[in-house]
């Protein structure tokens, strides 16, 4: 039986693999600075802040762990919309220490989660792949973008296999905040689209998050898994799909047709680079209508990606 260690045990993303893992009979060590989300036979908790040097390392020293899952220091549960350089500064300060402590333990994979907000601005239509240019334009951008390098960096000697999860915006049935914030004006108050609302958006269900660490895991000898991932949705959610769902299930309330043109406009005016920098779910208006989907095509020879819109949970 494999030992998995979770950072941001407590958080939403890894209370989710937490429990996939759990199910599918692995030991499971778990920290996170709140509380135990759970309790069970095979799940251990420490209970203490990701910069805790001591403590974390002292998880390695008093455990064998084969696998090393780093979600803390993520958005959408963890933090607020504002990122600051206190969070960068405080994600820089683990880095330091946690994946040399991991390579030093012998832990045999090592994985972290990154953003889709690493990639370049894209100058066309075509799918984002791996391979295509970084260039982080937000703090929390640049904050994973830095952590991904700190990874190689770390397992350029090693035997260790590091594996770097580049996720869009989660959403669950519940959790829908990325998925309201392209289709909701809080100072209006209402929802809106662009025309009909048949312009998309790519998102991640967040169990497919937790079926693709799964696949990683289990993986049949001989695949070669580590390296960049998107992880993400097969197919984009359009703007008429998310207001379709948040009317059925969280009473949207009205919502207007706005012309993008004029929109675009005003919002380049308007928002300008701080917003861009610093709200993590920052939707640009002058990009909004321009379909800009991520190719997932690699990583679906480590997961299904069964779960979408239509049957998530």
């Amino acid at each position: 039986m494999k030992t998995i260690m979770i950072t941001g045990a407590a958080g939403m993303i890894g209370k989710a693999v937490g429990e996939v893992l759990l199910q599918k009979g692995f030991k499971v060590i778990g920290t996170d600075n709140a509380p135990a989300p759970y309790e069970n036979e095979n799940y251990a908790y420490v209970q203490c802040d990701i910069t805790d040097k001591e403590q974390i390392t002292g998880i390695f020293g008093k455990n064998k762990i084969d696998v090393l899952v780093h979600l803390a220091c993520t958005a959408d549960n963890d933090f607020g919309a504002i990122f600051s350089s206190a969070e960068e500064k405080r994600s820089a300060a683990v880095d330091k220490y946690l994946y040399k402590a991991a390579e030093s333990a012998k832990v045999g994979d090592i994985m972290m989660i990154s953003t889709y907000q690493v990639y370049a601005p894209q100058k066309t239509r075509e799918p984002i792949r791996e391979t295509m240019e970084e260039k982080p334009q937000s703090i929390y951008a640049k904050l994973k973008f830095d952590s991904e390098r700190a990874l190689a960096n770390a397992l350029k000697k090693s035997a260790a296999k590091g594996v770097i999860m580049r996720v869009c915006p989660i959403y669950t049935k519940e959790f829908v905040d990325n998925l309201k914030s392209k289709v909701y004006d809080e100072k209006e108050g209402c929802g809106y689209v662009y025309g009909y609302g048949d312009y998309g958006y790519t998102f991640t269900c967040l169990y497919n998050i937790a079926d693709f660490v799964y696949g990683i895991l289990t993986c049949s000898e001989g695949i070669t898994y580590q390296g960049i991932y998107n992880v993400c949705d097969t197919k984009p959610i359009t703007a008429k799909d998310i207001v379709e769902f948040l009317r059925n299930e969280h009473k949207i309330g009205a919502v207007l047709s706005r012309d993008y043109g004029s929109a675009a406009i005003k919002g380049t005016v308007l928002f300008g680079s701080k917003a861009q920098k610093t709200e993590y779910r920052y939707n640009d208006v002058s990009t909004a209508c321009s379909n800009i989907s991520y190719d997932n095509t690699k990583a679906q020879r480590i997961s299904t990606f069964r779960w979408k819109l239509s049957n998530t949970k």
